[in-house]
């Protein structure tokens, strides 16, 4: 059997800085440029909201789940899935989803720290698979790493055991607010690390991954904690898996995770703000057409709650703020629907409201899970 493997603390003194003066400088001229874009967007959380939801279907989906995003956006006006698994794949999503909005609202008010940490893995397990691992909680046992069912002989990877996980997790701790040369690669190190402690029982790549927009923003090399890596990520998955590997495993592997991880931010960073710069552009031709043809001081925040939920129940927006009465909403709505703007996916009936689809929106954010396999 493999012995558990346990890093050297950090920082790391076998990092090359040459090589990667090149990587690290088009990384930060990437997210610069990614920041300038997500600056420019007014009411971001409103309008790249999808993209968050996008987000955490994608870091989810290297874990194993199989829901998509309008999936999960049914399921958030109200169309439960039939299948029972579908059903817990989609509950992980919002699970991740509501971690990063919990982890947004709290950097607000104190820097990163474990406790946190610890309040979001309680989060990301809540009322799903693994609630029953150690939900909240650092792991006081062996955990290893490979297909379901593989016994600890046949690991892929065995983590350091729990009697080291505090020293390893406060020097994690402190590097992770440390002044380094380069942020970034601070952030390819940060990253890492937490993999190969594995620190819980269950969640470990989730959060891992819901570190890396909190870190950018925390280190102000973003206004706001939007950034979206999972695509790249799993589109890349069995580099991502193997780099982290093989570290520690021979005197390059740190700067081969490292490059790999910077040309994902390049990567990422560039389509991120084609992303974005994408929404604005049919929020703006949206806003001209929905003004046009419903003639109506309602129309703007009618669009906002669109690009908020792009599939929404109708009666979602009563007493909405800014909305008017709800026969004039269900007006709007049919204005909406006659020009093919929006979708019905479940007629109403009863009391039972219908339920709407924005495909423009849906069809433009789905689209960044697929731009990497060309």
């Amino acid at each position: 059997m493999k012995a558990p493997f346990t890093p050297s603390l950090l920082p790391h003194q076998d990092v090359k800085w040459e090589p990667l003066i090149p990587l690290i400088g088009q990384a930060n001229r990437a997210l610069a440029l990614y920041d300038g874009v997500l600056y420019g967007v007014p009411n971001p959380e409103v309008l790249l909201s999808p993209l968050t939801t996008q987000e955490a279907v994608l870091s989810s989906k290297i874990e194993g789940t199989q829901a998509t995003l309008g999936d999960v956006l049914k399921f958030d006006a109200g169309e439960e899935p039939r299948q029972e698994a579908r059903r817990q794949d989609i509950q992980e999503i919002i699970n991740y989803r509501e971690a990063l909005r919990s982890a947004e609202r709290e950097l607000k008010t104190r820097p990163f720290n474990l406790n946190l940490l610890l309040k979001l893995h309680s989060i990301l397990l809540d009322s799903v698979r693994g609630r029953d691992k150690g939900r909240g909680k650092f792991r006081t046992v062996q955990n290893w790493i490979g297909p379901p069912g593989t016994p600890i002989e046949e690991a892929a990877f065995i983590p350091p055991p729990p009697q080291a996980l505090q020293g390893l997790l406060d020097n994690w701790e402190k590097y992770y607010h440390m002044d380094r040369p380069d942020p970034l690669v601070q952030l390819a190190v940060v990253h890492a690390q937490f993999e190969i402690i594995h620190p819980f029982v269950d969640g470990n790549g989730r959060l891992g991954r819901i570190l890396i927009p909190l870190f950018l923003a925390e280190k102000e090399l973003l206004s706001q904690p939007m950034f979206y890596l999972s695509a790249y990520l799993d589109a890349h998955r069995d580099q991502y898996v193997s780099s982290l590997r093989a570290l520690g495993t021979h005197k390059d592997s740190w700067n081969d995770w490292i490059q790999f991880f910077l040309t994902a931010l390049i990567e990422q960073a560039k389509l991120n703000a084609a992303k974005a710069r994408s929404i604005m552009d049919l929020y703006e031709k949206m806003k001209t057409r929905v003004i046009t043809l419903t003639h109506s001081q309602f129309a703007v925040p009618l669009l906002d709650a669109l690009f908020e939920q792009p599939i929404l129940k109708s009666s979602a927006l009563d007493g909405r703020p800014g909305m008017p009465s709800k026969p004039m909403v269900m007006a709007l709505l049919a204005k909406l629907k006659q020009e093919k703007i929006l979708r019905v996916i479940r007629p109403g009936s009863g009391r039972r409201a219908q339920i709407l689809l924005f495909s423009d929106l849906i069809d433009l954010c789905e689209a960044s899970a697929v731009q990497h396999k060309g």
